[in-house]
């Protein structure tokens, strides 16, 4: 089985023009009830169902006691659950199986500085052991085989933190073995079921990116595919024979397709494609490597079959819910399937599938509270922008409060290589339930939309890409449904980003602005991102701009240099061990306002890094958020507890008041 790929991913989404919709006006709208915090953003009761190889056992994700998220082991078709890890204080949210049948291996950093550890637990023993216990390294699991058994392959930046070489790690005896160096250019590898690294997919100084190949390990590598700036190539499997790719490409079309390559003659052949949409998730076989189906969403979850051995599967799992499926595991056998269902207005269901009798049983919910709650229906929109390019996004309207004149939250998605999607979304919810209209929009640089709506995002950090999000504003506000005098801006990432662009490049259209581990600096964005995201840095440079070419256009676009401008309240929230967006980020813009006579509230978790793990951090920040909104647009407010910090929270709060003028 692979792992993602280190490569950011196209995700698919949504390019034909959604169906206009009409909110319906209540006359006398009834109000609903408060939904806690806790419910939205604590930790999930249960989730991430997985089971064993042999079809033995099933594994989850559980808080335990001390409400930390551990994994727990039971045998199928017994109730003698168990918790198998011990975290102390992050909890545990990555977790699979090796193929032997006995060892469970999960990650875990170091209070968010990303440089995660593989673990191994031995269900036989109990024993729990770091199979990469190295200072400052970075483990990512490559590959675990049904062939080989006892062995798996971990990416590591082990010799050089800036690169990334597979090492085999023996599951038995915990020995390192190094397999495969990096030349200082590749960016991920993909290996064959015998464990053998044959592919590898390389970044160039130039921004173009290649996949080569060999034929065995001792054998030289040869290019088997190039391309330029501005297309997307990616590795997605080698078949079963060795003899070709599975791949995603944009070459000779505008959407990401997947096809199959043949290594010796490089002839290719199509397996699916949409004129409209990237291809999404991609299912394959694990053990015959063949492409079974291809999502490409159409505003929602759109699975095109390829396969005709899993036809009636997948058509017999469409009849279980009304939501968008995923097949989140599977046994050795493929007899039996794990599937999670997501939808707007639940939370997230997992089921058994059967495949002989093709009959689905429920297991459970990730989080029973939200069963019954007034929660609020996102719906799919879309709109054309200034300069006529057309901008798909998602509405979520308040329940039980006329739909006019409502204030509004422009909550940003970050990446920005990224893109929101329909499903449930706690923070659509949150907002919603306090009575603001929340627009998501997929601004240019979304991915899934193909490389002519990507790439129209090149350079245009603080321009085309903030006036996207202007226009989807505009657009809200003629609809009748949102007062424009009552906007806010929130996001995380780039989404900060975008709350403290919105606030210093366009002051007068925000009221407020909530801004989540942003860059405010490019300059210092760029020269301290981590060290092993250096064969990214010449795509950094075409996508945002290159300091020793471009420093003009940066610096315009950096909101540290016109902080001045901020005249509107500001909230920002940051991890003071984030490896993306460092500290300083947020610290030299809070300095500036100070400076400059403004006001901010600033608010440090010294035990997070990119973005807020601890459910009580996560809470704590939240409820924040939730007052500076409510006394800023008037929504409603859950107050904080007393003492005015959740417990457990390390939140550090600085407060920095206007200065009169």
């Amino acid at each position: 089985m692979h792992f993602p790929s280190r490569r950011v991913a196209v995700a698919a989404l949504l390019l034909a023009l959604a169906a206009p919709f009409t909110p319906a006006l209540a006359a006398d709208p009834a109000p609903v009830p408060v939904i806690s915090r806790d419910i939205l953003f604590g930790n999930p009761e249960r989730t991430g169902p997985k089971l064993s190889p042999d079809g033995k056992k099933f594994a989850w994700i559980a808080p335990d006691e001390k409400n930390v998220l551990q994994v727990w082991v039971k045998t199928v078709g017994q109730e003698d659950g168990k918790k198998v890890t011990a975290d102390k204080k992050r909890g545990i949210r990555q977790y699979f199986w090796a193929e032997d049948d006995r060892t469970l291996l999960y990650l875990q950093d170091a209070d968010g500085d990303e440089n995660f550890h593989l673990f191994g637990v031995d269900l036989v023993s109990g024993n729990v052991r770091d199979l990469t216990p190295f200072q400052g390294v970075r483990a990512a699991p490559m590959m675990v085989s049904q062939k080989v058994r006892d062995r798996i392959l971990v990416n590591m930046n082990l010799r050089d933190r800036r690169l990334f070489d597979v090492h085999e790690v023996n599951l038995e005896t915990g020995a390192v073995k190094l397999v495969a160096e990096n030349p200082g250019d590749v960016d991920d590898w993909t290996a064959n079921d015998d464990l053998e690294v044959r592919v590898a997919f390389v970044r160039k100084p130039d921004a173009s990116t290649e996949i080569r190949v060999r034929d065995n390990a001792a054998a030289p590598w040869k290019t088997l595919l190039t391309a330029p700036f501005g297309e997307s190539i990616g590795v997605l499997d080698i078949t079963a024979d060795g003899g070709a790719l599975l791949i995603e490409s944009s070459l000779n079309a505008n959407t990401n397709r997947v096809i199959r390559k043949d290594i010796a003659t490089g002839t290719e052949t199509v397996i699916a494609e949409n004129p409209n949409v990237d291809a999404g998730a991609v299912m394959i076989h694990p053990v015959k490597h063949v492409v079974q189906a291809v999502d490409f969403p159409a505003g929602r979850q759109a699975w095109t079959v390829i396969d005709p051995l899993v036809k009636g599967d997948f058509e017999g799992i469409w009849k279980l819910r009304d939501g968008d499926f995923s097949v989140v595991n599977r046994d050795r056998d493929d007899k039996t399937w794990l599937v999670g269902f997501t939808e707007d207005r639940g939370p997230v269901r997992y089921y058994a599938w059967d495949r002989e009798t093709k009959k689905g049983t429920f297991l459970f919910v990730h989080q029973p509270k939200l069963e019954g709650l007034p929660l609020a229906q996102m719906r799919a929109v879309s709109f054309p922008a200034r300069d006529g390019l057309v901008l798909n996004g998602y509405l979520t309207l308040p329940v039980g409060v006329k739909t006019a004149g409502l204030p509004l939250v422009l909550f940003v998605h970050g990446g920005p290589w990224a893109r929101d999607s329909w499903g449930y979304n706690p923070y659509a919810q949150w907002l919603a339930n306090r009575g603001y209209a929340v627009m998501q929009v997929n601004f240019r640089g979304s991915t899934g939309y193909g490389k002519k709506f990507l790439n129209a995002a090149n350079k245009q950090w603080g321009k085309a890409m903030h006036t996207d999000l202007l226009d989807a504003v505009e657009w809200t506000v003629k609809q009748g449904w949102v007062d424009a005098k009552k906007v806010a801006i929130m996001g995380g990432s780039y989404g900060g980003y975008s709350a403290l662009a919105g606030v210093t490049f366009t002051p007068d259209v925000f009221k407020c602005a909530v801004d989540i581990v942003g860059p405010s600096n490019l300059f210092t964005l760029l020269a301290s991102i981590p060290p092993y995201w250096a064969t990214f840095l010449a795509e950094f440079h075409q996508r945002m701009g290159d300091p020793k070419t471009d420093e003009a256009l940066l610096r315009a676009a950096s909101p540290l240099f016109s902080a001045e401008k901020i005249k509107v309240p500001l909230l920002i929230g940051q991890g003071a061990n984030d490896p993306r967006v460092k500290q300083a980020e947020s610290e030299q813009i809070v300095a500036a306002i100070e400076k400059n006579g403004g006001g901010v509230t600033y608010v440090l978790y010294p035990d997070e890094g990119h973005g807020f793990a601890r459910p009580e951090n996560r809470i704590d920040f939240n409820a924040r958020a939730e007052a500076f909104l409510g006394a800023c647009l008037g929504g409603r407010v859950e107050p904080l507890p007393e003492g005015g910090k959740v417990p457990g929270s390390t939140a550090v709060v600085k407060v920095v008041e206007p200065k009169a003028k």
